[in-house]
């Protein structure tokens, strides 16, 4: 509802009305009443000349007689109705025709009310003023419906632009982390950027998609996160592992898991971190899961990190060919990897491989979900 100070102008407006009648007569009369009560009169002896003049300058409030040669009342309503800029100014049907048949036609055709002729000065000013009244508090609630609707849209677009910073905020601050981890252990450099992609490529043959997607993403990027917690004489020996070492180094599992799990947008992403060391036979750690009970986040990225771990270099070993770890995995499929997976990964031709492994460009972990959902 309006407030009662804008209300209470609206019902003193001077309103701008047009009478159209071809009866001079009547026309003066008209003049002569609703002038004294301060309103704007235009009189017309026709519709062609009042639907012209109208479009102009469009009245408050439109008075129109029925019976005029060239275009009766009906006519002109129903043009006035037709037109976008004044389809909404009332139209009160003032004529001599007093049948139930004239009156139920001119509402049918947009009138608002109907007087009949010989008219009362009284009834005519009452439901004048009462009509200029409802089109100037529906004129007020449209201009603040409009600008509601650009309030809404400025929103909108204020509201977009936070949601891109805190997405490219987001996708900082993953990027970050993965860097820290980096500068730890210079022998993995981009390992978490391709391992990334080979899991988001088989995935998509294996037809996952949407929050799925995007928490795979997100735990083969930071599956390695908690070898922050691994000491540098474990974590950078160069040499062969003692079985000692080899248990603290398997705590980078848990190490990682804990560090994320309490993050909400990370919750789902924790669990491939917890899971990326089982084994499809179950001989994995840290839980001995097997089959089905592994994530199929996890089961995927076991054959995506297996694959970029054989065909980099590292300090106690140099590279092997593509072909050579495609031949390994094939292998261990149904012992370390599952054998749906291998064969997801086995349909994507070699070159596929190579162009991801060149790809410079930062993973945009937000746009992945995106692309999935739309």
């Amino acid at each position: 509802m309006l407030p009662m100070t804008e209300q209470s102008v609206y019902s003193t407006h001077p309103g701008n009305i047009m009478v159209v009648d071809d009866n001079p007569a009547n026309l003066k009369l008209l003049e002569g009443m609703l002038g004294h009560q301060d309103y704007v009169v235009r009189s017309f002896p026709g519709g062609r000349l009042a639907l012209a003049a109208a479009k102009r300058n469009p009245p408050d409030l439109i008075l129109l007689d029925i019976n005029m040669p060239e275009m009766n009342g009906y006519e002109v309503c129903e043009h006035l109705k037709a037109s976008g800029e004044l389809s909404s100014v009332p139209v009160i049907f003032l004529s001599a025709l007093n049948e139930i048949e004239d009156k139920i036609k001119a509402f049918q055709v947009g009138g608002v009310d109907y007087i009949c002729k010989p008219f009362q000065f009284e009834e005519v000013r009452a439901r004048v003023e009462t009509h200029l009244n409802l089109h100037e508090l529906r004129q007020a609630l449209k201009r603040q419906n409009e600008r509601l609707e650009e309030l809404v849209i400025q929103r909108t677009e204020q509201l977009q632009a936070a949601l891109q910073q805190i997405e490219s905020t987001y996708d900082e601050t993953l990027h970050a982390l993965g860097g820290a981890l980096d500068l730890r252990d210079n022998a993995t450099a981009g390992h978490s950027q391709r391992v990334t992609r080979y899991s988001v490529e088989i995935a998509k043959v294996m037809t996952c998609a949407g929050e799925e997607l995007r928490n795979l993403a997100l735990g083969a990027f930071l599956h390695d996160f908690g070898k922050i917690g691994i000491s540098d004489g474990v974590l950078l020996k160069p040499g062969k592992l003692t079985p000692e070492e080899t248990e603290i180094m398997r705590q980078h599992v848990r190490i990682g898991y804990d560090m994320v799990s309490g993050i909400s947008f990370l919750s789902g992403a924790a669990q491939i971190l917890l899971a990326h060391q089982e084994s499809y036979d179950g001989s994995g750690y840290p839980q001995g899961l097997a089959g089905d009970q592994i994530p199929m986040g996890a089961r995927i990225f076991a054959v995506a990190d297996t694959l970029d771990a054989m065909t980099s270099n590292r300090p106690y070993r140099n590279a092997v060919s593509f072909q050579d770890a495609r031949d390994e995995i094939v292998r261990c499929s149904g012992s370390q990897f599952d054998p749906d997976v291998v064969k997801a990964f086995l349909s994507i031709p070699e070159d596929a491989w190579h162009r991801m492994r060149n790809e410079t460009s930062l993973i945009s972990f937000v746009g992945i979900g995106k692309r999935q959902n739309r």
